[in-house]
């Protein structure tokens, strides 16, 4: 096996890769927590927590874990998703003491200083507006609102600036006492590193967390999914168009022929539709198609970003070439072409520790099987005809959501599509 796990005492899990031909390590502390488990009154608060953890423990203020950090010639950070957190950082192997202690250091015993609340609730409040103010980001948000309009997965990770402004020591504090425990925790180090060395160090540091049991993921309803989440922002030159339906959630066995599918469509310059929007009529910049994919449920879109005299164009030209596909599938020098196309990526991506430790990390926190780079070729390359006409029919046989940000009025916009319903 390429990899090794010991689950300590408590319930930590600690995963790690060696890989001998580099200096550098990856080490990522993972959370089985994310926006999927907040209650309504906590929307934010797991990507606010992760912005809490860099502010300062007993040991070291904020400004000490950054200079710390700096001084090993270190990179820091993390993320939220909609069902996992992660506080990594990548540094030269001979830090790896110095660095684990710090990690552990910020997710164990953060102090979540009401002063250091008031001042971060102002940064994520902007990161918000941010958010608000791009709209080919934003529209990923109504988008998702209305592929789950009343699950938490429907819900944007960085909250709404009402709630977030209202978070207090008490609320982190309570989110850290039920979310933050040994049964969600994942510790992963990939690079030139010594599994046992990295499992003493977190017996060391990361004992102070309690037991617990892992965050359940349930089944998710999307028969209640809107057709259409329309924002009208007049200050916008382009309109934002996601258009899309349920997808193939993670683990699922279609997920490789997804894929390939997602890829065919609207994933490199060759695909289908960056091929008939783009190149052939000009009609827009950025056209592309992708899956969001969760434990249960996932969501599959196409997005465009074209003036808003092209829509119902695009919107046609995407609609049919999803019918085209779900008639007739894909052909045998197209399949081939994309799964080329899909392991050339994949090669090249794990050329970096940072990617190695991500995908055991969000392997062994989302319950998925951990395949080997040879492994997973295979399972691309296993993908036949058939089972592309298979997944093809799990997705576009469904009605369509379409979610738009763009400066036309809403009434307009749904005499334009009521046609897809």
């Amino acid at each position: 096996m390429f990899y090794r796990t010991t689950v300590l005492s408590n319930g930590v899990t600690v995963i790690t890769e060696r890989m001998e031909a580099v200096r550098s390590v990856s080490l990522g502390i993972w959370f089985r927590v994310g926006s999927r488990d907040e209650e309504p009154q906590q929307l934010g608060l797991s990507h606010f927590m992760e912005h809490m953890m860099f502010k300062g423990t007993p040991s070291r203020d904020a400004v000490a874990i950054s200079r710390e950090f700096d001084a090993m010639g270190a990179e820091l950070n993390a993320f939220t998703s909609k069902e996992y957190t992660c506080y990594y950082a990548r540094f030269i192997d001979e830090h790896i003491d110095k660095a684990t202690e710090i990690l552990s250091d910020m997710v164990v015993n953060s102090l979540f200083e009401q002063s250091a609340i008031d001042s971060e609730r102002e940064v994520v409040i902007e990161e918000i507006a941010r958010s608000e103010d791009t709209p080919d980001d934003h529209v990923f948000d109504l988008f998702t609102q209305a592929i789950f309009p009343s699950h938490q997965l429907g819900e944007p990770i960085l909250g709404t600036r009402e709630i977030v402004g209202a978070f207090n020591h008490d609320d982190c504090q309570g989110y850290l006492s039920r979310h933050y425990h040994a049964g969600n925790c994942t510790v992963v180090a990939s690079g030139n590193v010594d599994h046992d060395a990295v499992v003493a160090l977190c017996e060391k540091h990361l004992t102070a967390l309690r037991a617990g049991e892992r965050n359940a993921r349930g089944a998710v309803d999307e028969h209640n999914r809107l057709n259409f989440s329309f924002l009208k922002k007049r200050d916008v030159e382009q309109a934002h168009l996601l258009y899309g339906m349920p997808g193939i959630p993670l683990g699922d066995d279609d997920r490789f022929a997804g894929a390939l599918l997602d890829t065919a469509l609207g994933g490199g310059m060759s695909s289908r539709l960056f091929q008939e929007i783009r190149e052939k009529r000009g009609l827009a910049y950025a056209v592309f198609a992708t899956t969001s994919p969760y434990l249960n449920a996932a969501q599959f879109g196409i997005y465009v970003g074209t003036r808003p005299s092209n829509l119902e164009e695009v919107v046609e030209l995407v609609r049919q070439e999803l019918a085209t596909v779900l008639e007739a599938g894909l052909d045998a020098d197209e399949l081939a072409r994309n799964k080329e196309f899909v392991a050339g990526q994949l090669v090249l991506s794990m050329e970096s520790t940072r990617n190695h430790m991500t995908r055991l990390g969000k392997s062994s926190v989302s319950d998925l099987e951990i395949l080997t780079t040879k492994e997973l070729l295979g399972r691309y390359r296993a993908v036949t005809l058939e089972d592309i006409e298979r997944v093809a029919q799990r997705i576009f046989s469904q009605t369509p959501t379409l979610a738009i940000i763009s400066p036309l009025e809403t009434e307009a916009l749904e005499d334009a599509f009521g046609y897809l319903l």
